[in-house]
This record gives structure tokens, sequence and C-alpha cells, in this order.
């Protein structure tokens, strides 16, 4: 092949991959600052409520169980004839995740079993053909909305029931030798093709029918070898097509879509504590922390490492004092209802954000210049200059704060607003040194208030 041959095909080729990452930079065109004001009202809310609810709730033992115990299609087809959640009353769910404190809620329309909780014309493994046979995310829509809650929707890429969605690592059909001999046999006729029109078709459903919609959790990628990624999902047209769906919409970056502009909105952290603002690229990025009461998203009834107040709280204010925010999981039971754990850690909740919530909305990262006093978490209202110090171990009436002197123009605890005095350390025999001139000292009661984890309201000069 001569030289001119071998640059012309170079030069095309150079041209199909501009054009390629031209039309991913084009899924979304705004400005940074464009995107600020879109994602405001999420930044400032910090808080909402995950439900993980599905058919899986009947077995009750994880919401993987299909693939955990590799249940036979035809045997996990059983749970759909006796579902019949004769409890669910989505109006007293919107109000005890209102009273906990949350702003918004995501729902799961469809998890990995492939089961739709909403009316599709495009299956029959829906709530439609349940012995309930009404459309639940309809009603669960109007009663959060009607609570003045942001709504969002979850829904699985995933899809172990599906006839073309071809089976992988995760799938409850996979082989017990990973060998692609071995995946081969099993996918014969089945088609990703037909799938991704199955999976857009749905997404277009759930965006179309039930009005205006806040987030979108598109869940999960999982690339790489007998795995699945952007391409197999169609990501690029799919997240096109929500943004036009839905202009205003937040999207998670479960969609293998980090190095798209417009591709994903905020990142996710699941199941553990953030220690730092995450970065990409060295740059910080919005981030929400998926976290479950228990070590199950879905209802697990004999599940017993679930959180206290005080883990659930420092969870919410971990994520604030870093710039992030909490969706926080409940799954409820087969029948409807929050089961009654869940409903106490929403009332402990409930108990402490009443008086305390001044130090989770519109609040945010503590500027550098103030250290963080030992066993305690700051979070910051930048409207209002206002810095909150969470005693997580409660100090014996001296507390320090390195550094504070000459910024603080009134203490007071937040849940009565009660004065706590500018002092100088109390104590015989105490010895005092240059390092701590410029510390500022508060006259703490010796006796913790009666609050979880008690705050410090700083007004600042």
């Amino acid at each position: 092949m001569n030289s001119k041959i071998l640059i012309a095909i170079a030069l095309f080729l150079t041209v199909i991959n501009n054009n390629v990452v031209n039309a991913q930079e084009k899924i979304w065109d705004e400005t940074e600052s464009q995107k600020e004001e879109r994602m405001k009202w999420w930044t400032n809310d910090r808080f909402g409520m995950f439900i993980h609810w599905g058919i899986y709730a009947m077995p009750a033992r994880h919401e993987w169980v299909m693939t955990r115990e590799q249940i036979p299609l035809n045997e996990y087809e059983k749970y759909r004839e006796y579902f019949n959640p004769d409890l669910y009353n989505p109006k007293d769910w919107a109000r005890q995740a209102k009273k906990a404190g949350m702003k918004y809620a995501v729902i799961t329309t469809k998890h990995h079993d492939g089961f739709c909780m909403f009316d599709s014309k495009y299956t029959d493994w829906d709530i439609m053909s349940t012995a309930y046979g009404k459309d639940i995310i309809k009603e669960w829509v109007d009663a959060f909305k009607a609570e003045g809650l942001k709504v969002g929707f979850y829904y699985s890429l995933i899809d172990w029931h599906h006839p073309n969605f071809t089976i992988d690592r995760v799938h409850p059909m996979r082989p017990s030798v990973n060998s692609k001999e071995e995946y081969d046999k099993l996918n014969i006729g089945r088609d990703m093709n037909k799938y991704r029109e199955y999976l857009k078709n749905q997404v277009r459903e759930l965006l179309t029918n039930y009005g205006k919609i806040d987030i979108l959790w598109l869940d999960y990628s999982y690339p790489g070898e007998f795995g699945k990624g952007r391409d197999d999902w169609g990501s690029v047209e799919l997240v096109k097509m929500v943004r036009e769906l839905q202009p205003g919409i937040l999207i998670d970056d479960r969609a293998d879509l980090r190095d798209v502009k417009g591709g994903w909105d905020f990142i996710t952290p699941e199941q553990y504590k953030v220690e730092k603002w995450p970065e990409i690229n060295g740059e910080r990025v919005p981030w929400e922390t998926c976290q479950t009461f228990s070590g199950s998203w879905g209802y697990y009834r004999d599940e017993t490492s679930w959180k206290n107040s005080k883990q659930l709280l420092g969870l919410l204010i971990n994520s604030v004092s870093k710039g992030g925010n909490l969706l926080l999981n409940v799954g409820p039971t087969a029948r409807g209802e929050f089961d009654q754990r869940a409903k106490d850690a929403l009332s402990k909740l409930e108990e402490w954000m009443h008086y305390n919530y001044p130090s989770i909305y519109n609040c945010t990262e503590a500027p550098a210049e103030f250290e963080v006093p030992d066993n305690c978490m700051l979070t910051y209202n930048p409207d209002t200059n206002r810095l909150y110090i969470h005693l997580l171990d409660y100090p014996m009436q001296n507390f320090r704060l390195p550094g504070y002197k000459g910024k603080v123009k009134y203490a007071q605890f937040l849940h009565d607003n009660s004065e706590l005095k500018i002092t100088e350390p109390y104590g015989h025999h105490r010895v005092e040194d240059a390092s701590t001139a410029n510390d500022l000292n508060l006259n703490l009661p010796i006796l913790k208030p009666d609050v979880e984890i008690p705050v410090i309201e700083i007004i600042l000069e």
C-alpha cells in the first residue's frame, strides 16, 4: 500500500475520531456557572432519601438475592404472583421523609432483577401484572411532590430478566468457569441491540409520563472482562435523550461517562465515609454519598448490622463538612411499609434535625483558615457567614478553638440559642504559652445538653 493511501486513511480516521469526540462533548452545552445554578437546589438541600423497593422485598434477604443465590428465572417469577403491598401509603412515606429533614427522594423504578414498579408498555414484568395492579411510581411521585419534596428515579441499566440482556459476570445464570467460550454458549440468541432499545424506551417513559423529574440515577457500569460499560448501554445517546426530555435534571455518574462533558453531574461514593472533598483531575466535583441504615439496600428481615443514630448523624455531618450530600436509604417491606427499625431511625433524625437543620442546609466545607477542633466536625454557611461546630465528644467546660481569636463575634448552642461565653480558660495552675496566644476559649456547661450531637453556632466577624 503506497504512502498516499496510508495518509488518506489516517486523515479519514482522524476525522472520524474528532467527530466522535465532538459528539460526546455536545451531550450538554453549558458553562460551569450555568451548571452551578442548575444544581443549586440540590447543593443547598444536602439531605435526601433513597428508596430500594421491589419484589425482592418478599424473599427479604438482600436486593441482589436473585444473583447471590443464582435463582432460576422461573423460580424467581413466583414473587410477582404474590406481590401485593396492601399497606403501601406513599403519603405517609413522604411525611416521614420530610419530618426527618430530607428535602428530596429517589426511588427504584427498576432494579437489577428487571421488575418494573411502574406501568410500562414494553414489558409485562411490571407492577400492573401483579395483584396490586396500580402504578406505584405514579402514586409515589404525586405524594412526594405534594409534600414539597423533589423527586428522582433510579433505573437499573442491568436487567437479569430480559431475554436479550447478555449473561455476564454478575448475572444469575453466569457460568461456573469464566471463559469466553462458556459465555458465548449461554448468550446464543441474546441481542444487546434489542436490549439497548428497550432500555432507552423505558427511560423515555419514565421521563415523559410523570411530569418534572429532578434526579436520575442510572446504575451501574462494570466494564472489563465479562462486564458492561458505556457501549453496552449506549450511554452517550441515552444521556443525550435524557437531557432533551428533562433539561433541568441531575444525573449520576454510573453510565460510564465520567470523561464525557455533560455525561454526569455528580459522583456517588457508596457505603463509606469520604475523607476529603472528592476531586477529578485535581478539580473538586459535586458529590453525594449513598448509605444504608444497615448492610442491605432492599428489605432484609434478618440483617442485624444497623447503624445507631450517632453513626447516621455522623454520616450526614461528615458529608456536608466536605461539601457533599447524603442520600440515606430505606428498604420497605413487601406490604409497603417502612419496618420499625427504619421508622425508629428516621424518628431520631427528625429529633436532631428539628433543632440543628441550619448546620446542614445551605452549608458546605468550612474555610481553610478555621482549624477543626479535636473530636469535632465543621460546617459553614457562606451566605450567613456562620460556622457550625459539631461536638462528637462533649468537652469538659473549657472548649479551645485553635487560632479563632479575633474571628468570633458571638457563640451559642444551636438547639436553644443559649449563649456560650468567651472567657479565659478555667482551671487552677494552668500553664499558657505562645502557642495558644491566638486561641479562643468557650465556657461550656459541665453537663452535656440532651442532644445526640450538640452544635455550636459561631457568628463570625
